[in-house]
């Protein structure tokens, strides 16, 4: 069964106890490309925007297959972490997440881990959660 459309949750808690709402990050270039070139590769994804330090909320019932590394680069070890998951039909990554698990299942709504401090690695732009699709296509139209 597949979905046509997810709803991801990255919930950053307010001063009144509420809860923040986060949106899709803009990547779109100048002449309409949605791929955006960084440091020589293309932009192969979504962008989630959420605080350094979120909570990480299941879009919904997914299973977790492992931990992943980001980045080969020792100077990113801050945000050098994501976690592989499948669910609804449904194969992709997040990175920039600290997993509370790698392994297992975890419900709608319920806690996957906390976005990683990116600000401390890059200052210059927009912290986020980067959703990849397994097979590297668009994950755009389950948004």
């Amino acid at each position: 069964m597949g979905l046509s459309s997810v709803s991801f949750a990255v919930e950053t808690p307010t001063t009144t106890g509420g809860h923040q709402t986060v949106g899709v990050r803009d990547t779109t270039e100048p002449d309409g490309n949605t791929l955006t070139h960084l440091g020589g590769r293309d932009h192969q994804g979504l962008d989630i925007v959420c605080s350094d330090g979120s909570e990480v909320i299941a879009p919904f019932d997914v299973t977790l297959h492992g931990k992943l590394t980001v980045y080969s680069d020792t100077r990113k070890a801050a945000i050098n972490s994501g976690i592989n998951l499948r669910g609804a039909g449904l194969c992709f990554k997040l990175f920039y997440v600290n997993p509370d698990r790698t392994s297992g299942s975890v419900r709608k709504g319920e806690r996957i881990g906390t976005m990683l401090p990116m600000q401390s690695v890059y200052p210059e732009i927009t912290s986020h959660v980067h959703v990849q699709m397994c097979d590297r296509s668009d994950p755009t139209g389950y948004f």
